[in-house]
């Protein structure tokens, strides 16, 4: 059994086309949807990067059922944990029942900006750990101290606290950080259909809990314009290993995706309207031990990919 959502591109769309779509996905069919928190896009193409704190206020009024996780907030450089507590707590009351913080370890395009270091990944993951224990703790809506080896928190405490916390999903997108996410998550979020990630993050406490992870299409009416469409937009999902994080600024990445051509893109984008090709998408995802597939529709054709979805794939995992 599977859960299919939809993803909020804060990169590729602007704020008030976001809150439209996400009411889009509801009417849809979708049960839940992932947006992303960044401070910067990827690349110059894609052209925003709203704040998502305010966006899910105005997503929170423009629907009703549909639930709504970042995907994922990175708590431990530009955005102190004390703070993203308050902020989920918030949205939380906004939207009861219906929240989920997704947290990682961050990039270097979104986390330097305050003049900080770019920590080595044990560093952030250790950090990621301690913020994701002080964000935990002001939930319990008690007086806060906390003397860690990277956070202070002093006299805190969230006076708008929802009843039950929301769940808190960690991404992982190797062992050691699925390690972690099945250690301290209430779920795992990737971002490739990877096997090896699901098997230990069951095998590290996470038996159990559910896994999610984003899809990549392209849906238009012809897979040549598909494939230009995503290579236009998204060739970054292209960009194999490590690299992805450790890039500093859109022009970086301007650059290092030149050596993206249309078959790299096809190799991670599901392009063209084949419902099948999208069928199979979504069933190696499921194989590979994920139970909740949120799709990324790549391009400006958004009602175009909603109207396939509801007609041709929905029905097919009801």
């Amino acid at each position: 059994m599977v859960t299919l959502g939809y993803s909020l591109s804060s990169e590729e769309h602007g704020p008030m086309q976001l809150t439209e779509y996400s009411g889009l996905a509801e009417s849809a069919g979708f049960q839940y949807a992932m947006i992303s928190d960044h401070y910067h896009p990827w690349i110059e193409q894609q052209g925003n990067s709203g704040y998502v704190w305010a966006m899910l206020g105005a997503i929170a009024r423009s629907t009703s059922e549909l639930r709504i996780g970042t995907g994922v907030t990175c708590p431990i450089l530009r955005n102190h944990p004390a703070l993203i507590a308050q902020a989920a707590a918030t949205v939380s009351l906004l939207m009861p029942g219906r929240f989920m913080l997704g947290v990682g370890t961050g990039e270097n395009l979104n986390e330097h900006i305050l003049g900080q270091c770019w920590p080595p990944y044990r560093t952030r993951a250790a950090m990621l750990e301690e913020a994701v224990e002080i964000i935990r703790l002001l939930w319990q809506g008690e007086m806060t101290n906390y003397d860690g080896d990277y956070y202070t928190v002093e006299n805190a405490r969230l006076y708008s606290n929802p009843v039950d916390a929301p769940p808190i999903n960690v991404a992982a997108g190797g062992p050691k950080s699925a390690r972690m996410a099945g250690q301290i998550g209430d779920g795992l979020i990737n971002y490739t259909p990877d096997a090896s990630v699901t098997e230990t993050f069951s095998a590290e406490g996470g038996s159990g809990k559910p896994k999610y992870v984003q899809y990549n299409v392209c849906w238009a009416a012809d897979e040549a314009c598909a494939r230009q469409t995503a290579l236009k937009y998204c060739p970054n999902v292209a960009l194999k290993g490590p690299l992805g994080q450790e890039l500093a600024v859109p022009s970086h990445y301007e650059q290092t995706v030149q050596m993206i051509d249309e078959a790299a893109i096809a190799e991670v984008i599901v392009c063209g309207p084949d419902p099948e090709r999208h069928v199979a998408g979504i069933q190696k995802c499921i194989d590979a031990g994920y139970d909740h597939v949120h799709v990324y529709q790549v391009g400006p054709d958004q009602e175009g990919f909603f109207r396939f979805y509801r007609k041709e794939i929905l029905p097919r995992f009801n």
